[in-house]
């Protein structure tokens, strides 16, 4: 299929000179990239393990009501020997 994109003249001048130095063509490289994001995994968001702060006239605010789930939380990926 043939299209037409638009990129900076830049980067066309940098994927010309990648293709020339690797001996392949500029549609080869382009389809190389393109199927490398496509194809890559999607990235996960880790669970967030610190807790919502907030300020409030410059001091840090922690619900600290339940600091026993929080340090359970921060020392779960620690090693053994390295828990509280």
């Amino acid at each position: 299929m043939r299209t037409t994109v638009r990129l900076p003249e830049e980067l066309i001048l940098q994927a010309k000179n990648k293709a020339l130095r690797d001996g392949t063509t500029l549609t080869a490289l382009i389809e190389t990239g393109l199927r490398l994001v496509l194809d890559a995994p999607k990235r996960v968001q880790p669970k967030r393990k610190m807790p919502r702060v907030s300020s409030v006239a410059g001091r840090q605010l922690v619900d600290t009501t339940q600091i026993g789930k929080l340090l359970e939380e921060l020392d779960e990926d620690l090693p053994i020997e390295r828990r509280r």
